[in-house]
């Protein structure tokens, strides 16, 4: 059974994902900080494969991506510090990142690289839902790759029923229609989109990321869904520590109980 799967039938609320990009702030990060977050207690992991334009993330992962490309991050680079990953890392892996570097990389040799590597899922922001369909979703299923598809709350429910029929593993969803960053808290408007979402019942499970950075962004959020998932807040506390994660995870951890 797929990790993600295996993990979803097993836990099923206050699941806690964290995001961080590849190759940052130290350019050989990427092994080291998935095994310390396992050993935080993280139940899965998202590694950000960094871009020039991702053009859904705020500051903190833009400047993150831009550190790591100058630091000389490649997908070829992020795939070889993954080599051996499985020997002790028994937690679900996905990588995260646009289709521009994924399709120069060439799809079905990431869909290989990820399986050897053992990395469960792939969530890709700019892949459209009618061409992950058409042209990547029989090349991800023949590798067992599960493909992310992302929700937020402009999506339509017929929309949103389509995605839930098609995909596995899970459903992102996007806490607003806005760049990635760390909010304190979340407003009414957002928290009916999450009461809409859960009232829709759909077959996948579902993570809400983008804002989470706190207790009661984590609480509210977790609510009406099985997870959450963090990104910037753990990129900025890993930069302000130098790279050194167990640090930034101690950082992270407590503020999501204070």
């Amino acid at each position: 059974m797929n990790r993600i799967d295996q993990l979803f039938a097993t836990k099923k609320e206050n699941i806690l994902s964290i995001y961080f990009c590849a190759g940052d702030p130290t350019p050989d990060n990427v092994a080291s900080v998935v095994r310390t977050l396992q050993q935080k207690g993280v139940d899965m992991v998202e590694i950000g494969i960094p871009f020039s334009d991702p053009m859904a993330d705020g500051p903190v992962i833009q400047d993150a991506a831009t550190r790591a490309l100058r630091g000389g991050m490649t997908l070829r680079k992020l795939f070889a510090q993954l080599q051996g990953i499985r020997q002790d890392v028994h937690i679900p892996l996905l990588l995260m990142g646009y289709l521009n570097p994924i399709m120069q990389y060439g799809f079905e040799n990431f869909c290989r690289s990820c399986r050897e590597c053992g990395i469960d899922g792939a969530i890709i922001p700019d892949l459209p839902f009618a061409d992950y369909q058409q042209s990547f979703r029989p090349m991800a299923t023949r590798y067992g790759l599960r493909v992310v598809m992302l929700i937020t709350p402009e999506t339509s429910d017929e929309r949103i029923r389509l995605i839930d029929e098609h995909t596995d593993g899970f459903i992102y969803m996007v806490s607003s229609a806005a760049i990635t960053g760390a909010q304190r808290d979340f407003n009414e408007q957002k928290q009916a989109y999450f009461r809409r979402i859960e009232a829709m019942h759909l077959r996948n499970p579902r993570m809400i990321g983008f804002g989470i950075s706190n207790r009661q962004t984590f609480e509210a959020a977790a609510r009406h869904a099985a997870g959450c998932i963090i990104g910037s807040k753990f990129v900025s506390l890993l930069a302000e520590e130098g790279g050194d994660t167990d640090r930034a995870a101690d950082r992270l951890l407590e503020a999501l109980q204070h």
